[in-house]
């Protein structure tokens, strides 16, 4: 018995109705399905100076893409230091850590002792001295490792009086490192700043 045409058009109906509220279901479950989630980076919290680690200083952010070398999480029990300035919302990276700089060969990480914690304020990372070795009152100062790099300036402990200098870390060669570890011991140590070009 062949079917009216009311019929087959009714059922065609009913078809599309069917479709059209399959796709009206997969619509909406795709946009309320929860997005995948960005990776999370730290980011400093606030403008940082170089020197000790410390993880309250950063926040996990979500960057799309992450930056290469991103640091997800900083262990409160591991002693990391920061060698260069970082601005408030910059990711930290790996190549912002003192243990990750690559130093060009031949040159090591030489932490030194400045006598005058105020000539060491004058410091930033990325100056260039010379440091100057005081054996004996009335005799010149000699230099030591001239035209040296400042990696790095640690934020002062709390622990270690003002009279005891300021710590800051140099890139030497292993030969200049042995004569500041000889001069720190028996001489005063000073620095000469050798301007920026420019």
């Amino acid at each position: 018995m062949i079917r009216s045409w009311p019929a087959r058009y009714g059922r065609r109906r009913r078809l599309v109705a069917a479709a059209f509220a399959a796709l009206s279901v997969l619509a909406a479950f795709l946009a309320t399905r929860p997005a995948a989630s960005a990776p999370t980076v730290l980011v400093a919290s606030r403008d940082l100076a170089a020197g000790p680690l410390d993880p309250a200083d950063f926040h996990p952010a979500a960057l799309v893409p992450p930056p290469a070398g991103a640091v997800r999480t900083i262990s409160p029990s591991a002693s990391q230091t920061l060698a260069a300035p970082m601005r408030r919302g910059e990711p930290l990276t790996d190549a912002r850590l003192l243990s990750s700089y690559r130093l060009p060969p031949g040159l090591v990480a030489t932490p030194v002792r400045i006598s005058d914690p105020a000539a060491a304020a004058l410091l930033s990372p990325g100056s260039t001295i010379t440091l100057l070795a005081s054996y004996a009152e009335g005799l010149p100062a000699r230099q030591i490792a001239p035209d040296s790099q400042v990696l790095t300036i640690p934020r002062a402990s709390s622990s270690v009086p003002s009279s005891n200098g300021s710590l800051i870390v140099l890139a030497t060669t292993i030969t200049q490192a042995a004569e500041l570890a000889t001069a720190q011991a028996h001489a005063r140590l000073s620095i000469a700043i050798k301007p920026n070009p420019g």
